[in-house]
C-alpha cells in the first residue's frame, strides 16, 4: 500500500526539495588516510547486514500495543482526557504515538542518508569519503527498516515533524563541509541514539527491541567517526569560526527540546494545539524522556570541541550540562554488545529448536520402523 495511504494527516508536500550549496571537493592523495578512521571504515564494510534476513519479520506485533508504552508514558495519563478514554481510545493512541515516534525515525534515518551522501561530495580528504560511503548504506537500510516496521506492523505513518525538518534544513543548506557532521552525526544522529537506547531498553516487544539493537550498533560507529572527523577539524579553527558552530548547537538543541513533543498526535485525538503542548509540558515522564535526550549529545559536543560560555550556560538552562562527564566511549560500546548478545541468543535459541526438530524427526522415524518390523512378523 502507498504510504500516502497510511498517513495519519496530510503532509503539506508529498516531497521536499533542499537548495544545496557548497562545493564537491575532488583529492588525489589516494594513500594518505588516518588510520582510524581506515580502520572504522574496515569495521563499516565488515559489519554491513541485510535487514530482511537479520531481523525475525515473522514475529507478530500489536499495533494497539507495539512498543509494550506504559500509560505513564502518555503525556494526556492523569488528565480529564484520559480518564474519558476507553481501553480501545488507549490502545488507538499508543498506536499514534508509536507511529509517530517511529515516523521520525524514519525520516531522520532519510536525511542521515541525503547527509551522509553530502558528505562523499564535501569532504576534503579520502579516508572520510570512504566511511561516509558505507554510513550512507547503513542509512539506507535503517530507513527501509523502519518503514517495513511501519507500514506492516503499525500500518499508520505521520509527516516530518517542523522542527526536525527545520534542523535538517539549515544543516543541508550550509556551505560549509563540517556542517552536515555537526547537524546530522552530532545533534540529529545524538538525540536519534539516545531515543533509540530508552525505547530498545524498557521495550518487552521482541521485534522493535531486534530493530532499534541492530541500528544502533550502526550508530555506534557513526558517532565515532563524527567524533573523529570534527575533532581534528576544529583544532584548525578560530575562536571566531567556533563560537559560529556553537550557536548552531545552541539553536538546534533548544528546537528539539521545545517542540519535537508528539503534539500532532494530540491534535488527531481532537485536542487544540496549546492544550497538546500543555499536556506535553507537565508530563513528568515526558519531561525526564527530554532531558535523556541530550545524553549522546552533550558528550560529543563537549569531546569535539565545542564548549564554550554560551553553550555551556545553554546546558545548564536545559539541566544537562552534567552529562558532558558521561563516557561515550563506554556508551558506544555497550550498544555493539547488547546487539552482539542479542544475536547470540536468537541464534542459539534456533539452533536448539532445529536440535529438537532433528531429534523429533529420528525419534518419529524409529517409531515407523518398529510399526515396519512389525508388519513383517505378522506377515
Amino acid at each position: 500500500m502507498p504510504s500516502f495511504d497510511q498517513y495519519a494527516m496530510e503532509s503539506e508536500e508529498p516531497a521536499w526539495q533542499v537548495p544545496a550549496t557548497g562545493a564537491a571537493r575532488f583529492t588525489w592523495e589516494y594513500d594518505d588516510g588516518r588510520d582510524r578512521l581506515l580502520a572504522l571504515y574496515q569495521k563499516g564494510k565488515d559489519k554491513q547486514w541485510d535487514g530482511q534476513r537479520r531481523i525475525d519479520w515473522e514475529l507478530e506485533v500489536d499495533p494497539y500495543d507495539p512498543l509494550g508504552t506504559p500509560d505513564e508514558a502518555m503525556s494526556l495519563y492523569g488528565t480529564r482526557h484520559w480518564a474519558r478514554m476507553t481501553e480501545k481510545d488507549r490502545g488507538e493512541l499508543r498506536r499514534h504515538y508509536a507511529s509517530w515516534q517511529f515516523s521520525q525515525f524514519l525520516h531522520g534515518e532519510q536525511g542521515a542518508m541525503i547527509c551522509a551522501a553530502r558528505i562523499v561530495e564535501s569532504a576534503p580528504d579520502l579516508d572520510a569519503k570512504f566511511y561516509s560511503a558505507t554510513q550512507t548504506m547503513d542509512e539506507a537500510r535503517h530507513a527501509e527498516i523502519y518503514g517495513r516496521f511501519l507500514h506492516e506492523k503499525i500500518g499508520l505513518l505521520y509527516p516530518i515533524n517542523d522542527s526536525l525538518q527545520s534542523l535538517l534544513g539549515d544543516t543541508l543548506r550550509d556551505s560549509r563541509w563540517d556542517m552536515p557532521y555537526l547537524g546530522m552525526q552530532v545533534l540529529i544522529e545524538g538525540l536519534a541514539l539516545a531515543a533509540f537506547g530508552m525505547i530498545r531498553d524498557t521495550t518487552d516487544k521482541p521485534l522493535p527491541k531486534q530493530i532499534l539493537a541492530y541500528v544502533m550498533q550502526d550508530e555506534a560507529r557513526h558517532v565515532a567517526f563524527g567524533r573523529m572527523a570534527l575533532r581534528d577539524y576544529y583544532r584548525q579553527l578560530t575562536d571566531a569560526e567556533l563560537r559560529e558552530r556553537e550557536e548552531f548547537v545552541v539553536e538546534g538543541c533548544y528546537l528539539m527540546r521545545d517542540r519535537l513533543r508528539g503534539v500532532e498526535v494530540l491534535e488527531n485525538f481532537g485536542i487544540p494545539k496549546a492544550e497538546a503542548e500543555a499536556c506535553s509540558e507537565q508530563s513528568e515522564f515526558l519531561a525526564l524522556f527530554r532531558k535523556l535526550l541530550f545524553s549522546r549529545i552533550v558528550p560529543c559536543v563537549k569531546d569535539i570541541g565545542l564548549w564554550g560560555p554560551r553553550l555551556q550556560r545553554a546546558y545548564v538552562d536545559m539541566g544537562v550540562l552534567e552529562m558532558g562527564d558521561s563516557d561515550l566511549d563506554l556508551l558506544m560500546s555497550q550498544d555493539e554488545e547488547i546487539a552482539e548478545k542479542l544475536d547470540a541468543a536468537r541464534f542459539a535459541a534456533e539452533e536448539r529448536e532445529r536440535v529438537a526438530e532433528v531429534r523429533d524427526a529420528i525419534e518419529a522415524g524409529r517409531g515407523t520402523d518398529v510399526i515396519e518390523a512389525g508388519r513383517g512378523t505378522d506377515g
